[in-house]
């Protein structure tokens, strides 16, 4: 019997529907759904305008008081305060470098915001599980991960790394375009795959997941380039990767470039991209980079005067006549 035209275009356009993204080669867009707040709440924050940041954030948790968004960002908000409090030059880089600390008021608060964001993205897989949900989730348990490692918690961290993982990979396995799953995700392979023997030989016998460095710059890259949420941060962990682990400067320098181009008054940037052009002997350029970051404002007033204090330092280590 034939099969009139009618039919035929019925079904050319069911698949389509279904397959045409992959037939031309276009991507679909990830589900995530990210208010105009939001994001201008992420690009206060990286300005270092943290009180008005962190007021956009509290609009958000306030319209959606069951949504970990507005929770996620407000944790972001206070982890860039901690990590510039918490820098130091040491072995000539400067970073905010692990070390064993008791809690203070602004890890509690910290771990309270990712705990939250965890918590509530978890009840609503309950409900209905959803590649944005896994997201929030796996970012939760990611930014526990980033402050207990800043305090060298080593099981903690592990148990929370673990954690934001299985949420990533489902988030990945329910959207592969979920961009932003691979901030974590990258730092997880990159790191784990960092362990020095013995923590190695730690880790089989503890049943964690083992990971792949390269394959964690290349999730990181992709996070740096499409995702909607993360791109400051993977490129930035990208960067001090390269530079702390890799040695690899010139890549460091390639990833560190954009931070300062979008974002050129962020104190925390300018160190960075000025620690490795100084690395690079890109004197001239690391002078200019520390300078900017020496005069560079933000709002919190502790973040303000360590970056402004470790500019100083690495301007002197320059030599007198580029102070």
């Amino acid at each position: 019997m034939a099969i009139s035209n009618r039919y035929l275009r019925v079904l050319f356009g069911l698949v389509m529907a279904a397959f045409g993204p992959l037939i031309s080669g276009e991507a679909r867009a990830s589900e995530l759904d990210i208010p105009q707040d939001a994001k201008e709440a992420i690009d206060l924050m990286y300005k270092g305008k943290t009180e008005e940041a962190v007021a956009l954030a509290h609009k958000l948790e306030d319209a959606r008081p069951d949504h970990p968004l507005g929770y996620l960002i407000e944790a972001d908000v206070l982890w860039w305060n901690i990590y510039c409090k918490w820098s130091e030059r040491k072995y000539n880089t400067i970073d905010a470098w692990s070390h064993t600390r008791p809690a203070d008021a602004d890890d509690n608060a910290e771990l309270a915001l990712a705990d939250k964001v965890a918590h509530l993205a978890e009840a609503g897989i309950a409900k209905l599980d959803t590649a944005e949900m896994e997201l929030y989730a796996g970012l939760g348990y990611a930014s526990r991960a980033r402050l207990l490692g800043l305090r060298f918690e080593k099981m903690p961290v592990a148990r929370a790394g673990v954690e934001a993982r299985k949420h990533l990979l489902r988030c990945l396995e329910l959207d592969p375009n979920m961009a932003d799953a691979y901030l974590g995700l990258g730092l997880y392979n990159y790191y784990v795959d960092t362990l020095s023997a013995m923590a190695k030989i730690l880790r089989f016998f503890m049943g964690i997941p083992g990971g792949d460095r390269r394959e964690g710059l290349r999730q990181l890259e992709i996070a740096s380039t499409k995702g909607e949420l993360t791109q400051m941060e993977a490129r930035f962990n990208m960067a001090k990767s390269l530079r702390n682990y890799d040695r690899d400067y010139a890549r460091a320098e390639h990833a560190a470039a954009p931070l300062v181009t979008e974002h050129p008054e962020n104190c925390i940037f300018l160190l960075l991209a000025g620690d490795i052009e100084q690395k690079l002997g890109h004197t001239e350029e690391a002078a200019a980079r520390f300078h900017a970051a020496a005069e560079a404002p933000w709002e919190e007033a502790s973040c303000a005067d360590r970056a402004h204090k470790l500019a100083r330092e690495a301007l002197a280590s320059l030599g007198p006549g580029l102070k």
